[in-house]
């Protein structure tokens, strides 16, 4: 569902992208409802997903599935379909079905980890409450409840999800690299970058959304760049290179360490704050989430995770030329932003639509080593 909404609703920003004003059902502006959609349509379709799928193999105990999956399932696709449907009262039933989905994946994470008393999980459970609450500010924005809260809920909901990449690349990273190559490499870990992290990406986030004050929020991000530079530094290995599922995830994670670079800068050069955010949401988000759900979800339906589709390397190769398109050619070469987007919005449907055509049939049939799922 996440790979086929990344298609449809990049397809629909891309037309409206050139005609803003064709859509007179859309509920919010364009950039708005493209913004949230990606956070908190596309974003928590794949984070749910995930995690529905990691935490039953870490605690042990059988998350949601059969009819309340599906039912968690239809609340997703409902919310989506309602900011489309063109009578006053349907902004409300999609707010409800949206707040109702994060909600219930809350509690569907929460419900295995307290059974089996892995509260070290709360921390990623957190990062889901947040996300919920976040979502919950951006609606109160659209309200007029609360003056600023469709920002706030934005980039809230935006940096909470590279919070978890953060934190979940920090577990899974080092250990694919580790175990995928064709040599023997052991990734370096710094303890003191592992201390860092997470209370500067929260002085980030909490600077950001607060206190407005440019200069702090740039000395933040330039120690975030620094830190995770070294975190990259101590995991690369030439070898990476060989295997597309390992250099995907270690790309995407360049690419937030980037964007923290960008915002870093960005006091002192003039930087079109979108670039900034798409390094973070096109590169980091974007091809982290294609990268995972491609490993994922082979070795969940039973498959080789060392024996890909043939056809990934390019499904990759053009995901990256799409974010390259959207961040780093509108930086050299201003004057065709306009192109670069588009470029970026087509080359984007282009991977996500090969990731649905060559998965689609692993994910919609039983694993096929016979065990559940």
């Amino acid at each position: 569902m996440a790979g086929l909404f990344a298609v449809i609703s990049i397809t629909v920003w891309l037309y409206l992208y050139h005609n803003p004003t064709s859509f007179s059902s859309l509920q919010f502006s364009p950039q708005r409802w493209h913004a949230h959609e990606m956070i908190f349509g596309y974003g928590l379709a794949v984070i749910a997903g995930f995690l529905l799928t990691a935490v039953r193999n870490w605690t042990n105990v059988q998350t949601t599935h059969g009819i309340p999956l599906l039912l968690l399932t239809a609340c997703w696709l409902f919310a989506r379909i309602f900011l489309f449907i063109p009578f006053p009262q349907a902004v409300f039933y999609g707010i409800g079905f949206d707040l109702l989905f994060a909600a219930w994946l809350c509690f569907a994470i929460l419900t295995p980890i307290i059974k089996a008393r892995q509260w070290q999980q709360l921390t990623i459970w957190l990062t889901l409450v947040l996300l919920l609450f976040s979502n919950v500010v951006f609606y109160l924005g659209y309200l007029k409840i609360m003056p600023h809260g469709m920002h706030w809920g934005l980039y809230s909901g935006l940096y909470i999800i590279i919070a978890l990449i953060l934190m979940m690349g920090r577990r899974v990273i080092p250990f694919f690299i580790e175990k995928g190559l064709d040599e023997n490499f052991t990734p370096k870990n710094y303890k003191w970058v592992d201390v860092l992290i997470l209370p500067l990406m929260f002085g980030f986030w909490l600077v950001e959304l607060s206190f407005a004050i440019p200069v702090l929020s740039s000395a933040v991000a330039a120690l975030l760049a620094f830190t995770l530079s070294t975190r990259c530094w101590g995991w690369y290995t030439p070898g990476i290179w060989k295997k597309p599922l390992l250099w995907i995830i270690y790309l995407a994670y360049s690419w937030i360490t980037l964007g923290f670079a960008l915002k870093a800068i960005s006091h002192v050069v003039f930087i079109n704050p979108m670039l900034t955010v798409h390094a973070f949401a096109y590169g980091g988000i974007g091809l982290m989430t294609l990268g995972m759900m491609a490993r994922v979800a082979l070795g969940h339906t039973g498959r080789n995770v060392f024996d890909p589709p043939q056809l990934i390397s390019w499904m990759f190769y053009v995901a990256v030329a799409g974010s390259v398109c959207r961040v780093i050619m509108p930086l050299l070469l201003p004057d065709w932003s306009v192109r670069w987007v588009t470029v970026s919005q087509l080359l984007w449907i282009f991977a996500f639509a090969l990731f649905v055509w060559l998965y689609a049939p692993m994910l919609i049939k039983p694993r096929i080593d016979g065990r559940y799922g």
